[in-house]
């Protein structure tokens, strides 16, 4: 499916902007969009990736992601039945799923590589998704967050008088999307036109160890002396991030806006510093494990540049070309028939194909309509519930050179759609006057 919607977004970019004089402004925005993918992305990603694939490795060592696979273990083996139990794969989907609902982007995605890598070793169909890969595809793309730190600081900086409240609407949008998308890619996978090509068995993957298996290296325990010591550290973080909501510029914002703010501002930190401490507490040689996880991270985004180039040259020709105003014109009439503001379908359109997009638009609309608008808090619920669906596969794919999709697509963008009407019917509850 992603290949005849990138064909239709080059082609339909191209036939629009040469009827609207606009090719120029469509070609340009083909070597702007190349130059973005690079440069503001893919070599960026580098260095993150490094950093969190290096202290992944200090997590595996340390039998951290074995104890958190463990204790999910019942959900896991219903979402991922092809997967072994204790798979380094379900040690890395944990963690990025945790980094996604706590909003840490910046973790979330060099994270979720390293799964799709640890899947790809047990895909003996090497260029095709596995029906786990859609369905970790899919809870990507339904946006598991608690908290939407982005929208409500768009809100916040636009002087919300309340800008988390928006925090219930979108934990309810995204439990509807997750759910959506989860039911969607098990149900496309049983479909005939989704099914698995026969395995060739040159291909097939060594499985070690089966259910029985441990995920990385078997879990250590930092003694009484090292477990004193975790807790003085996690105490620490607990006095700067009540010293962080106490001050004056957060606590004018409200308590709950100072709490999510001091959540955001010290989970980075405090992941960064605890995996080596506890790592080394179990006796890891933390730097040599860390330099061999971080040695991955510049070879996937290497790797990844031209599934980036692809989607992103796309969608910026296709917006160039106005093809999401001709669509917002188009529907706009239709969607007002059944209470959706037709403000929103520009963002609405634009949130699975660029996140940056996705925000700018956002912004525009608390803007024109005002932070505390039911219209701006719908928007807030929809950034919060839904994902960048294009850009997620074509990184997640790309990383392990996945080239037929098979349904993460149509499931993603169910997902998507729900999130989308989930959001506006539960403001509308809530907020509707």
């Amino acid at each position: 499916m992603l290949n005849y919607i990138w064909l239709g977004l080059v082609v339909v970019a191209v036939l629009m902007g040469g009827f609207s004089g606009q090719l120029q402004e469509v070609a340009n925005a083909a070597f702007e969009a190349c130059k973005t993918a690079v440069m503001a992305i893919a070599l960026p990603l580098a260095g993150v990736m490094a950093l969190w694939l290096g202290l992944m490795k200090l997590a595996e060592k340390s039998g951290l992601v074995a104890i958190l696979a463990r204790a999910l273990r019942p959900v896991l083996r219903w979402l991922f039945p092809d997967v072994p139990t204790n798979h380094p794969a379900m040690g890395s989907i944990v963690m990025n799923t945790a980094a996604n609902m706590l909003g840490l982007s910046n973790a979330a995605t060099p994270l979720g590589l390293r799964a799709m890598q640890d899947l790809e070793k047990l895909n003996p169909r090497p260029g095709t998704a596995t029906n786990a890969m859609c369905t970790f595809l899919a809870i990507n793309t339904s946006s598991v967050q608690l908290i939407p730190a982005t929208a409500v600081a768009i809100l916040a900086a636009a002087g919300s008088k309340n800008p988390t409240q928006i925090i219930g609407t979108a934990f309810f949008a995204t439990c509807c999307s997750t759910a959506a998308g989860i039911l969607a890619v098990k149900f496309f996978e049983r479909l005939s036109m989704f099914a698995l090509p026969p395995a060739d068995p040159m291909e097939a993957p060594e499985v070690v160890g089966g259910d029985d298996a441990v995920a990385g290296e078997a879990p250590r325990t930092p003694g009484v002396a090292g477990g004193i010591l975790l807790i003085l550290f996690a105490a620490c973080f607990l006095w700067f991030g009540w010293t962080f909501a106490m001050g004056p510029e957060e606590l004018a914002k409200g308590a709950l806006v100072a709490g999510v703010n001091a959540v955001s501002y010290l989970a980075i930190p405090f992941l960064i510093a605890f995996f080596p401490l506890y790592a080394a507490l179990c006796k890891v040689p933390v730097y040599e494990e860390f330099v061999e996880g971080a040695k991955e991270g510049f070879q996937v985004a290497i790797r990844i540049i031209p599934y980036l180039v692809a989607i992103i040259a796309a969608v910026a020709m296709f917006r160039a070309a106005g093809g999401i105003r001709l669509i917002t014109d188009l529907l706009g009439p239709a969607l007002s028939a059944v209470n959706f503001p037709t403000d929103l379908l520009p963002l609405a359109l634009m949130r699975p194909l660029s996140g940056s997009g996705a925000n700018g638009l956002f912004a525009e609309l608390v803007q024109s309509h005002g932070p505390d608008s039911l219209v701006a808090r719908m928007g807030a619920t929809i950034m919060g519930s839904t994902e960048t669906t294009f850009y997620v596969i074509a990184v997640y794919f790309g990383s392990v050179a996945v080239r037929r999709t098979r349904h993460a697509v149509p499931a993603g963008l169910i997902a998507d759609l729900t999130g989308v009407a989930a959001s506006v019917t539960i403001c509308n509850l809530v907020f509707g006057r």
